[in-house]
């Protein structure tokens, strides 16, 4: 019997060492990509192969100062990179446009997003370069949970330049998971009046459970559990604290969900968990067909683009 027992303790000890360095593997494998939107001429070229001609648009409009660099300073003292510019029409701005980006992107790689809501919907713009990504500094990727906080700075910032009393908030991939974790805080400014989300996650948790399953066929337990705690020590978060699906509960304000049909990246399923979290306020959904992870934009570029001009008018009689 004491044999049968040492051997338990001996294969419990054996399989809680293996997955605290699993845990640990994957929360650096997770947070600290070797790429995390620093890669700027790969990003001007994917982007530039996505929408022909976009970059020669930004450029021009940078190099006459239409678009403009700043920062401040964000969660835990890091300073934050970021570009804005007023609508095509400043005089008829329609409000401002919080455009945020995905998992190790940067501010180049949703000018479409940029584009649509300055040239075609008249909207003020800012675009910011998330914690450890782009020009920002930063410990780690965030995921969304600290970030939201950071995307509520580049808002401020962005109220005092325009004076906008209708502020949207629009994400993609982990930036729709941002959006949607901002939309729950209590004590938001009254002018961030809309929120959408391109393909975000439900939790950081099921995102997470999701890559281990797909690309290394793992379960969540014991990797996940112990990644979580790595994290929790490390950044001051854990993986199930950082859910879009909790803070959509507390959310209020109008909201598009965007998702592509085919979505195997972040599974379409999520986004329902999204949509149904979200019990309070008005809220659309829109399921693109045949798209990809994110592509639901280059997929049906008029389609995308007119769903969110309806919401925004929408939203704005709320």
């Amino acid at each position: 019997m004491r044999k049968l027992l040492f051997g338990c303790a001996c294969i419990l000890m054996s399989m809680t060492m293996t997955g605290c360095l699993a845990g640990r593997y994957m929360c650096n494998y997770a947070l600290l990509p070797q790429e995390h939107g620093n890669d700027f001429k790969g990003d001007r070229d994917k982007t530039e192969s996505r929408y022909p001609g976009i970059i020669e648009w930004y450029d021009n409009l940078h190099d006459s100062g239409v678009f403009r660099d700043t920062s401040l300073i964000g969660e835990g003292g890091y300073k934050l990179h970021g570009i804005y510019a007023s609508a095509s029409n400043p005089a008829k701005s329609e409000g401002t446009a919080i455009i945020v980006h995905g998992y190790t992107d940067n501010h180049i790689c949703f000018l479409n997003l940029v584009r649509m809501y300055r040239d075609v919907l008249n909207y003020n713009v800012m675009v910011p370069d998330l914690h450890y990504h782009g020009e920002s500094e930063g410990r780690a990727v965030q995921m969304g949970w600290f970030d939201r906080f950071d995307v509520r700075r580049f808002a401020e910032m962005a109220h005092d330049i325009w004076k906008d009393d209708f502020m949207v908030v629009h994400g993609v991939s982990m930036g729709g998971a941002t959006t949607m974790m901002l939309s729950g805080d209590e004590d938001l400014p009254t002018y961030i009046r809309a929120f959408v989300d391109d393909c975000g996650y439900s939790s950081v948790w099921d995102q997470f459970a999701h890559n281990l399953k797909d690309s290394f066929h793992l379960p969540p337990f014991p990797v996940l559990n112990s990644a979580s705690i790595v994290c929790k020590s490390r950044y001051g978060w854990g993986f199930k604290e950082a859910s879009s699906v909790k803070q959509l509960a507390k959310c209020d304000r109008p909201m598009l969900f965007i998702h592509g049909e085919k979505d195997d990246f972040v599974p379409t399923e999520q986004v329902y968990k999204n949509y149904e979290a979200k019990t309070k306020g008005y809220k659309e959904l829109w399921i693109a067909p045949g798209s990809e992870h994110a592509m639901s934009y280059k997929d049906h570029p008029q389609e995308y683009t007119e769903h969110v001009r309806a919401f925004l008018e929408k939203a704005k009689t709320m």
